[in-house]
């Protein structure tokens, strides 16, 4: 591994996060615009409800194969030059599906647009290459309260964007302010993010079943894959039932939910930037990570039996805590248990584990809600998190037993 990127030492090492972190903001803010106008954009085509459900899930499928891609590509020819050419490919994707003129075509774009919007684990691996590891987790952490800040800010521009009178013209606007922000972002990674490793003694790209099976043999990366997927499919599941359990259990509206989940990324945010470090200094990454997933398992299961509205906004809080610091943690496990040649391909197998719970979780929700209770998805998310708590337990106990893979 070559530290290219922060060639300054510790000053080298912040000002090169930092210009990071600006670009991942200026990208999330811009697919954030995109997600609050997305159904009624979709509904411009004349489609049903379940059609528009499946742009969502087409996006995440994407996602799935581009993790693992992009995060194998980066291990071989370098972090700088896949994020920067992922980047452009989303910002063109953008333009495209602004004038799609039918739902097959912005169905195909949106699945495009998941494979190049693939690039998290590529990120989480240049913050790794960067870092040592007392500060690897806490940067990780940075990057989780980035998304939390675009996903607040992007959503309020793409509401004050968009005409509905307009028809399809009228969300034309906000797709194509966030191909744009895709442009500033790639420059932006072009003018001031250097490369922070070299491909000139790479291994070459290994295959995808080739990493599952080496992340399997080994006792840290396999529990903890299991955790990603058992806590992004509980999350995942919450998030896509919540409206309309809010809607039954407390006669909610679209200003309150929208209310609610601005008030998540806000504590997503601000626990990723300023809790994550010190817990994980105290507890270390493991138990961080089993910490969280208790927390979230418990307060899943409070949400659910909740009485007044009140009450929930105070135990949505605490969900989010718990999960908001499970990312970090486990994005550090990963890090501390892969080679350095590695990293991409471990980070884009879990980013890639996360974007198929993000595909089940939410159909696993709707079947429980429509076919069972409202409540039901909120009991099965927790209790499938429960589980994952000792799986975290046994992860940290393998990292003290063994050294990293």
């Amino acid at each position: 591994m070559t530290n290219s990127g922060s060639p300054g030492g510790l000053a080298g090492e912040r000002r090169a996060l930092a210009f990071l972190l600006l670009v991942v903001f200026i990208n999330i803010a811009g697919f954030g615009i995109v997600i609050p106008l997305l159904p009624f954009f979709a509904e411009t085509f004349g489609i049903d409800a379940w059609q528009v459900t499946i742009l969502f899930s087409a996006f995440s499928v994407g996602q799935l194969f581009g993790e693992t891609f992009f995060g194998r590509l980066s291990d071989r020819i370098g972090r700088r030059p896949v994020l920067i050419g992922s980047i452009l490919a989303g910002s063109l994707f953008y333009a495209l599906l602004a004038f799609a003129p039918n739902y097959a075509t912005a169905f195909v774009l949106r699945l495009l647009g998941g494979f190049a919007a693939g690039n998290i684990s590529t990120v989480q691996a240049y913050v790794a290459d960067i870092s040592p590891p007392e500060r690897r987790v806490r940067r990780l952490g940075l990057i989780g309260s980035i998304f939390g800040l675009g996903f607040v800010v992007g959503p309020a521009i793409g509401g004050l964007l968009t005409d509905p009178t307009m028809g399809a013209a009228g969300y034309r606007p906000p797709l194509l302010i966030s191909a744009a922000l895709g442009l500033v972002a790639a420059l932006g990674l072009f003018l001031f993010v250097r490369e922070s490793r070299h491909a000139v003694h790479a291994p070459p790209i290994r295959g995808r079943f080739a990493v599952l099976h080496d992340a399997w043999a080994s006792p840290v990366l396999r529990r903890v894959l299991l955790s990603t997927m058992v806590a992004t499919g509980a999350f995942s599941a919450m998030e896509a039932v919540f409206a309309l359990w809010a809607h039954a259990r407390f006669g909610w509206g679209p200003r309150e939910v929208g209310l609610i989940f601005a008030f998540i990324g806000t504590i997503s945010a601000i626990t990723q930037a300023v809790l994550v470090g010190p817990v994980v200094r105290w507890l270390g990454e493991a138990n961080t990570l089993a910490l969280g997933l208790l927390v979230s398992a418990v307060t899943l299961f409070l949400q659910a039996i909740s009485p007044t509205g009140a009450i929930v906004v105070a135990v949505t809080t605490f969900t989010v805590i718990g999960v908001s610091i499970t990312n970090p943690a486990i994005a550090g496990l990963i890090s501390r248990a892969t080679r350095a040649d590695h990293q991409g391909a471990m980070l884009g197998l879990n980013g890639s584990a996360s974007a198929l719970s993000r595909i089940l979780g939410p159909i696993i929700a709707g079947f429980l809600f429509s076919g069972v209770g409202v409540n039901a998805p909120f009991y099965f998310a927790a209790a499938m998190t429960l589980p994952a708590v000792l799986l975290a337990v046994q992860a940290g106990q393998a990292v003290r037993r063994a050294d990293p893979v």
